[in-house]
């Protein structure tokens, strides 16, 4: 991740681009890999890892 990806909303839809993440959550009780909740959650632990 660059200074480019210092947002973490930026980094999921870049994701949501490449077919990676769904567009909505289904909010099925065990969450989806492709679930974009999780995929926020995630980037926002790697920007602070990070940083």
């Amino acid at each position: 991740m660059g200074k480019k990806d210092a947002d973490p909303k930026a980094v999921v839809r870049k994701l949501m681009k490449r077919g990676k993440v769904k567009k909505e959550c289904c909010r099925s009780k065990p969450r989806c890999r492709k679930c974009p909740v999780l995929a926020l959650q995630q980037a926002k632990t790697d920007l602070r890892k990070a940083a």
